[in-house]
């Protein structure tokens, strides 16, 4: 079993940077990929991308492509999501999720993906 709690979220503007935060915790932590998705109101849940086990990998979908890094310290189980030049439609809910799947698949794989975190709302204003 693992838990992943996201953290970091808030109200920010146009252009803003802002870094959001997901710990795992479980004895098997480091046996799982990372990843963020995010869902705004009234639109589906989309892939933002994710990390491997070792922390040397990484796959972006192309919702956020170019403006954001994830990166992962396997010291502290946390993991970031970077996210820079923010725009309104990036308002949503972001979430952390923990599978042991490969990160290029996790996308596609959504609705199987094992360990969700309750997420935490971005607002960007302009």
């Amino acid at each position: 079993q693992v838990q992943v709690v996201e953290s970091g979220g808030g109200a920010v503007q146009t252009g803003d940077s802002l870094r959001l935060s997901c710990v795992a915790s479980g004895r098997t932590v480091n046996r799982y990929a990372m990843g963020w998705f995010r869902q705004a109101p009234g639109k589906e849940r989309e892939f933002v991308g994710a990390v491997s086990q070792s922390g040397a990998s990484t796959y972006y979908g192309d919702s956020m492509k170019g403006r954001v890094t994830i990166s992962r310290d396997n010291a502290k189980n946390t993991i970031y999501l970077q996210m820079n030049n923010l725009k309104p439609e990036d308002s949503a809910v972001y979430y952390c999720v923990a599978d042991q799947s490969a990160i290029a698949t996790m996308g596609p794989r959504m609705a199987t993906l094992d360990y969700w975190g309750q997420g935490t709302q971005v607002t960007v204003s302009s």
